[in-house]
């Protein structure tokens, strides 16, 4: 897997490639999918972030709007208002990276000067472009994920994939933003109505890197492991290390999880398979 230094905000930066990076969810919301309520308190947030960075996460990824399907929309200052503390606090107590999930770009300016490093747009730069300038005047970490959301998808997941971020990625370009600061997510969930579309974006990962960037992927708890296994979305955590291997070994590099230490393991065992290909094909 060829390594790749991502560039970040703050003078900061993370080598991608070598091994897999976790990215702990740290939702401060009551009305998140599966975990609502639980961290919507600045000290329960920050103690479920230390429980996080001690499993092995990391960058932290601190959102303060719900995202699954029918969710009540918020203010942009009720959304600062639950983030903007815990961000702060993350950012005195310690060297953890510090990503911010919001679409709305002053939520972005104010996240990163309170000591985030990376910006997490579900709406891959189109729903608030500017927030495509605020990521280039802040020197911020990108991360730009794929939505089916109010729109008409294309039938084929792939092709549907490259129409919407090659848009997102015009966007970034048009706002000066370098592409070493910039990472694809591919979005699973989001208006991926059935386990099947998940499951194929799943089985035709790999094709994605003909966009040039590195990937994340988010499939933490979501709806189609709970139709695979059975499981509530609380229950889904081995479903979802399962998950991380198969897309770390299709060339994921970040995997954004509620449950870090399972998909820790899970991930430095793939790590160990592909560094031993490496090895015997000797890159």
């Amino acid at each position: 897997m060829t390594a790749r230094r991502w560039q970040l905000a703050h003078g900061r930066h993370l080598d991608l490639g070598g091994k897999a990076v976790v990215v702990g969810v740290l939702n401060v919301t009551p009305d998140s999918f599966s975990d609502g309520g639980l961290f919507d308190a600045p000290e329960a947030a920050l103690a479920q972030a230390r429980r996080m960075i001690g499993e092995g996460a990391r960058i932290i990824d601190v959102g303060g709007e719900s995202t699954r399907p029918g969710a009540a929309a918020i203010s942009a200052s009720e959304e600062q208002a639950r983030i903007l503390p815990v961000i702060e606090a993350l950012a005195r107590s310690g060297d953890v990276l510090i990503s911010v999930d919001t679409y709305r770009a002053e939520t972005a300016r104010l996240a990163v000067a309170a000591g985030a490093h990376i910006v997490n747009d579900v709406w891959g730069l189109q729903r608030e472009p500017d927030i495509a300038r605020v990521a280039a005047e802040t020197g911020a970490g990108l991360i730009i994920m794929h939505t089916g959301r109010d729109r008409e998808k294309l039938p084929d997941v792939i092709a549907d994939q490259f129409a919407f971020l090659e848009r997102s990625l015009e966007v970034a370009r048009r706002n000066g933003i370098a592409d070493d600061r910039i990472v694809l997510d591919p979005g699973f969930g989001f208006a991926k109505e059935t386990a099947q579309e998940n499951l194929e974006l799943m089985a035709r990962f790999s094709e994605l890197h003909a966009l040039g960037f590195p990937l994340m992927a988010g499939t933490s708890r979501k709806r189609f492991i709970g139709t695979v296994t059975g499981r509530d979305a609380a229950d889904r955590a081995a479903g979802t290390a399962a998950t991380s291997v198969i897309l770390r070994l299709k060339g994921a590099h970040l995997f954004r999880v509620h449950d870090v230490a399972i998909n820790v393991d899970a991930l430095a065992m793939a790590d160990a398979m592909l560094a031993l290909e490496n090895d015997r094909s000797g890159r």
